[in-house]
């Protein structure tokens, strides 16, 4: 499996929607295009908003995962 380099970290955490996305939209407007950025969120409704969010926009969903109620989502800047 290849690593994946973090380019940016957003913590999320206790925020409810739709502030985690928004969060996200605004670190990735501070990053070039083709690098990551890596968002923690513990709002369940962030793993159907990224992934919308992602579908409409030029940027990329690489994962999300889950881990005892935290999500953490990876998007290239598309």
């Amino acid at each position: 499996m290849t690593e994946i380099y973090i380019d940016k970290r957003v913590d999320a955490s206790g925020l409810a929607c739709p502030l985690p996305l928004l969060k996200a939209k605004q670190a990735l407007n501070t990053l070039e295009v083709g690098q990551v950025l890596e968002v923690i969120a513990t709002d369940a409704g962030s793993v159907r908003d990224f992934k919308a969010y992602a579908d409409l926009s030029n940027h990329e969903l690489i994962s999300t995962t889950e881990n005892n109620q935290t999500y953490i989502h990876l998007l290239r800047r598309g």
